[in-house]
This record gives C-alpha cells, structure tokens and sequence, in this order.
C-alpha cells in the first residue's frame, strides 16, 4: 500500500449542487513530493483540507501511513492525523513570535525537547537568529520559511502546502522554491503540494496530477528533472 491513499473520494458543500470532488483516487509513496496541478475551483484545496480532517468527505476513505484516518465509519480528527499544513496566507498568528508561532503545536512536549525542536525547524529553513520577530516584522519570504518551520516541527508524516508562493513576487518566488525543494528533499517529507503554476511543480515536484472537475484529469506525469 502506498504511504498516502485515496480512495473514491466525494465531497460537496452543499448537497444540492453537483460534489467538488467525485470519485477521486490517489497514490503518494513515502517521500514523494506530489504536485497538483488545476484551475480554480477544480477541488485542489478542498482535497488538501479532506486530507488533513477540515472536511468530511460523503464518501471514500483514506489511509496515512498505514492508519484508516477517514471512511464511512472512521474519521480520526485533523491533530491526530500526522499532518502539516502551510496555507496560501501562512496563517501566523500575529501576536507571537516567530519561535512560538514554531511551538505552537508542540506543547505536549516537555520544554526542553519542545525548545530543541523549534531550534533545529529554525535552522533547517534558515531562520535562526529570527525566533524573536514578529510576523509583520518579517518578509514575505520569511513569513513562508516561518510557516513552513511550523509545519515542521511536529516532524508529520505528510506535509500539504496549498499555493504556497502566491504572495510572492516573482524573483522572490523562484529562490524560495528552490529553497523548499531542497529542504523537502533533506527531510525526505512526502508532500502534496497544490498550485496553479506548472513552473512551480518543474521546480519542486517529483510528480504532478491535474485535477479537473473535482476529479484526476487524463494529464499525470513525472516533472522533466528525473
């Protein structure tokens, strides 16, 4: 079985229109950077927030891991499903810092290991010397490795990044993609990673899906770097 895998999925928000997604399947191996590729409104995030448990699918299961976290019978909630996010405005919370927006989701931890933690997510996406910042007192690319830190920190077993660039000018763009391939690749982090931007899936993804209508499109692929 694969490391993340999707089966006959079916979501809609409102049962009187047609489902966003409809009978979606999917295989990620471990290690894998997926991209996903599609236009608006052709169920891109919506796949990412089912996966990480901000939605509850009418249908289909998924497996992370090994685990059964969502079908007819099962839905195990977003905290315990070993998932982390970076979403398209990154989602800092304002008032804290950048070492305990990295901690927010460690606080099970004794403090010492929790601090290690938020240490080593730091230095891994070159943030160190920067814990004490504020968000607004950060760039934009900043704010991203910052988002990115804390959706490392937990060590996941998935990572999802739902348009991660977008707020990005394009010099600033192509320097953090090439930052993040390498750090994915580091950690051996299987990712899904949604965008609208073919460049962005040449430049990060091992391989990419496009997603029409809510469904896998014929278009699958490996990016032209294997």
């Amino acid at each position: 079985m694969s490391f993340v895998e999707i089966r006959d999925l079916t979501f809609a928000y409102d049962r009187r229109q047609p489902p966003v997604i409809e009978g979606f399947s999917l295989s990620v191996e471990k290690g894998e950077i997926l991209g996903v590729l599609g236009p608006s409104g052709s169920g891109k995030s919506t796949l990412l927030r089912l996966i990480a448990g901000l939605e509850v699918p009418a249908a289909g299961a998924i497996d992370i891991a090994g685990k059964r976290v969502v079908d007819d019978v099962t839905f195990v909630p977003p905290e315990k499903r070993g998932v982390g996010m970076v979403f398209q405005d990154y989602a800092l919370f304002p008032h804290l810092t950048v070492e305990q927006n990295v901690g927010f989701g460690l606080h099970r931890l004794p403090r010492r290991e929790r601090r290690e933690r938020v240490r080593e997510a730091l230095e891994l996406v070159r943030m160190a010397g920067l814990e004490k910042r504020y968000p607004h007192e950060l760039s934009g690319g900043q704010q991203q490795r910052a988002a990115l830190a804390r959706a490392l920190a937990p060590n996941p077993d998935v990572l999802l990044m739902d348009e991660p660039f977008s707020n990005l000018d394009a010099d600033l763009r192509v320097s953090i993609r090439d930052e993040l391939a390498a750090i994915l690749r580091q950690t051996g982090m299987t990712c899904l990673f949604v965008t609208h931007d073919r460049d962005d899936v040449e430049a990060v993804c091992d391989r990419y899906i496009v997603m029409e209508a809510g469904k896998q499109g014929k278009q699958a692929g490996r990016t032209s770097s294997d």
